[in-house]
């Protein structure tokens, strides 16, 4: 069964089995606005907590998502870079940027419950 945290940065993140799958939560939306733009990172194998996720052009802000876990990246959700948009609608299938393994439990149980 898979488990759902936030992180204070407007992230929602799942866990469903070892994998942790990161997204745009409805807060994150809110403060970033309408997405107009998107540039994924390099392909990484390890990312640490405070790396950048994704820029981000949005109609409130410009902004770097910042990964609030540690791990080993599985796969990044390559749709965002053709559309973008994806990241507004509230569809956890839709608005996912990147999935990663060999994290932390424990940081994973630090994270936030609520929204």
């Amino acid at each position: 069964m898979a488990e759902m945290k936030y992180s204070e940065k407007g992230l929602w993140i799942q866990k469903e089995g070892e994998l942790y799958r990161l997204g745009i939560s409805e807060k994150g939306q809110d403060d970033i606005g309408e997405v107009a733009f998107i540039e994924l990172p390099d392909e990484a194998d390890q990312i640490n907590v405070g790396d950048a996720l994704l820029n981000v052009e949005g109609a409130k802000a410009v902004t770097e998502l910042e990964s609030p876990l540690a791990g080993t990246v599985v796969r990044y959700n390559q749709e965002l870079e053709d559309h973008p948009e994806k990241l507004n609608t509230p569809e956890k299938e839709n608005n996912w940027i990147v999935e990663m393994k060999d994290v932390d439990p424990a940081a994973f149980a630090q994270l936030s419950d609520k929204a």
